[in-house]
C-alpha cells in the first residue's frame, strides 16, 4: 500500500534543505501570477541557484531556461517538480539520469511510480509539500506573503 506520509518526514525535509545549493524547477511558469513563479523568485531570493526547466520558455526570472533536465550543465540537488502526477514517472527517470539528490514534488503532485523509481535509482524522495513552505517553517521565516515583515500586526483579544 502507498504510504504518502513517509515521503513527509520533517528530518529529511530539513536534510534536503540544509544541504542544497541548485534547485532545478521543472515546470517553472514565466507567468508572475502561476504559484511556481512565485516559488522560484523566493528560491533565488533566499540565495539558491535556482534553475527554470520549460520547453517553452528561453528565460525566466532572469535565467536561462532548459527544455530538459538533461539539457541542464550544473549538477542538480534538488528537482523540485511543479507538472501533473502523470508526468512524474518520466521527470523520475530524468533525475536519476542527472544525479540529483533529491525529487520533491509540489502540493497535489503525487505519483507512486515516479516515487518508487527515484527511490529505486537514489533520490531522496519528498512528495505533495511546497518548497517555499517547507523553507520558511524550517530555515527561513513564516508569514502568509513569505516574508517577514519584523512587525506584530495582530493582537489576540482578552489580553490587555
Amino acid at each position: 500500500m502507498f504510504e504518502i506520509g513517509r515521503y513527509q518526514d520533517v528530518s529529511t525535509i530539513q536534510r534536503a534543505l540544509h544541504t542544497t545549493r541548485t534547485i532545478a524547477v521543472v515546470g517553472l511558469s514565466a507567468n508572475q501570477l502561476r504559484a511556481s513563479n512565485f516559488v522560484g523568485y523566493y528560491l533565488k531570493r533566499h540565495g539558491y541557484r535556482m534553475i527554470p526547466v520549460n520547453p517553452r520558455e528561453t528565460e525566466i526570472l532572469g535565467e536561462r531556461s532548459y527544455p530538459s533536465l538533461a539539457d541542464v550543465p550544473v549538477p542538480v540537488d534538488i528537482v523540485n517538480v511543479f507538472r501533473a502526477p502523470g508526468a512524474l514517472p518520466q521527470i523520475a527517470r530524468e533525475a536519476v539520469a542527472i544525479k540529483a539528490k533529491t525529487l520533491w514534488t509540489q502540493f497535489g503532485v503525487i505519483n507512486e511510480e515516479g516515487a518508487r523509481i527515484a527511490e529505486e535509482g537514489g533520490l531522496t524522495v519528498i512528495l505533495d509539500r511546497c518548497l517555499k513552505v517547507e523553507h520558511a517553517r524550517y530555515v527561513g521565516r513564516m508569514h502568509w506573503l513569505g516574508f517577514n515583515t519584523q512587525r506584530v500586526t495582530s493582537v489576540r483579544g482578552g489580553l490587555q
